[in-house]
């Protein structure tokens, strides 16, 4: 890992490109993401979902966790989100490098270097357990380090063979979990006995209890080549962009939703089924779209810095509020402010609240005095 004091730099994007060459939507759009996954990681969802218990904004909260099994929730495309922007951030590096002139090959082994790196910080982010260490491979930058290298491979293709790759990264994975009928392992949709489990036992000698599967990667590498079809749209002189966005998120929403209610493949975020794959992509599309019309058409600027502060060293606060948040930071904290407002006689949630805040607000502010130095950490 390294850090540099001049070009704007974040871990999506696999190089750095200037201030004026970065599509604001995307910094936009990964600051929301980062934002979202700080709060989630500092117990704040956790703490508004029993205060919202039984009350109006119950179904609003539940939205901010995942869905159990067949079925999808706001939060299932947080990380769809993630490897999508990946993409639209490679696009975009690797055309720079293309005009800087810099040679395939020497483009393929930073992305190798890149891969492999992303590859470590994934496994290390698993690795330290209470019981001792521990391989893992089901973190999102284990899986980013494959997705991204598949996209790469396939930058230069034209987009015709891009989606045909797609495509068959979605019907191997049908395939895998329909037709490898290995005993125990024969359902392809049932937690705990699916294919991927099976692959899980033979990678890591052991199950997910959660259902979630390394063999995701196959699957997910759909949302970063997807990604990177888009970013090549968004570069190109292509009249309306805007409305080739929604024509493609409604193609894919309409097919992920109806091999769901068509009872032919259910959408399960935890084995990333290909309906689901389908269906998160075109609602990350259609978010892209979004931020694209109101940040790079429209020109809006005020009030972006909140999010593009933490976004632009999304790297180092996912690995910060990942492990040292989860391992000491967030306790530590914690300890301070239920210590200052023990006396004000608050409730457990609204104490839990009020931590979770402090603990954003440093965060952030981490983030911040990083953004306002020019120090962004990169691989």
């Amino acid at each position: 890992m390294s850090h540099a004091h001049s070009d704007r730099q974040s871990f999506s994007d696999g190089g750095n490109p200037t201030v004026s060459q970065r599509l604001l939507s995307l910094d936009l759009m990964r600051g929301i993401i980062m934002v979202l996954l700080c709060l989630e990681s500092t117990g704040m969802y956790g703490y508004l979902s029993q205060a919202a218990e039984g009350g109006p904004f119950e179904a609003l909260m539940i939205q901010f966790d995942h869905h159990p099994w067949n079925g999808l929730r706001f939060w299932d495309l947080i990380q769809p989100g993630f490897m999508f922007i990946a993409g639209v951030a490679l696009a975009f590096s690797l055309d720079k490098q293309n005009k800087a002139g810099i040679p395939w090959g020497d483009s393929f082994k930073k992305q190798l270097k890149r891969s492999g790196w992303l590859f470590f910080w994934g496994v290390l982010d698993y690795a330290v357990r209470p019981h001792g260490l521990s391989f893992e491979l089901w973190d999102v930058l284990t899986q980013l380090s494959f997705t991204s290298l598949v996209a790469f491979l396939a930058f230069r293709w034209e987009w015709k063979a891009q989606a045909a790759l797609c495509v068959g990264l979605l019907l191997l994975t049908e395939v895998l979990y329909r037709f490898t009928h290995v005993p125990g392992f024969d359902q392809p949709f049932t937690d705990q006995h699916n294919f991927g489990n099976y692959v899980d036992t033979i990678l890591m000698n052991k199950i997910n209890k959660g259902g979630w599967v390394a063999i995701n990667c196959i699957p997910t590498a759909v949302h970063t080549v997807a990604g990177a079809m888009i970013g090549k749209l968004l570069l190109s002189n292509a009249p309306g962009k805007i409305r080739t966005l929604l024509i493609a998120a409604g193609i894919c929403l309409l097919l992920g939703f109806s091999l769901d209610w068509a009872g032919i493949t259910p959408i399960i975020k935890r084995i990333a089924t290909t309906s689901f794959t389908l269906a998160s992509l075109g609602w990350v599309i259609l978010m892209l779209a979004a931020c694209y019309w109101f940040v790079d058409i429209k020109g809006h600027r005020t009030g972006l810095d909140f999010f593009t502060t933490m976004g632009t060293n999304a790297l180092f606060i996912y690995l910060f509020f990942e492990i040292v948040g989860s391992r000491w930071f967030n306790g530590y904290v914690r300890a301070v402010t239920d210590g200052l407002t023990a006396p004000l006689g608050l409730t457990t949630i609204m104490q839990g609240v009020i931590g979770a805040a402090v603990i954003f607000a440093l965060e952030w502010g981490m983030c911040r005095f990083l953004y306002r130095k020019r120090i962004f950490f990169r691989v």
